[in-house]
């Protein structure tokens, strides 16, 4: 089962303006162990997932 067929809570990023169709921003989740990530202007597209840990260091690194 894919994290976008599961009743998870997806966060748009603070830096997002407008809305899901007109604005270039991700959505993210943590539905479990992983932390997954899409696009909001196409919900039902692919979904990378990442462990926490990874996630972590990525937002360090852009931070």
């Amino acid at each position: 089962m894919s994290t976008s067929t599961l009743d998870v809570r997806w966060r748009r990023s603070s830096y997002s303006q407008g809305d899901a169709t007109s604005s270039n921003c991700v959505e993210v989740a943590h539905p479990g162990a992983a932390v997954s990530v899409r696009d909001s202007k196409n919900a039902d597209g692919e979904i990378i997932s990442v462990s926490p840990r990874a996630w972590a260091r990525l937002m360090r690194q852009l931070g």
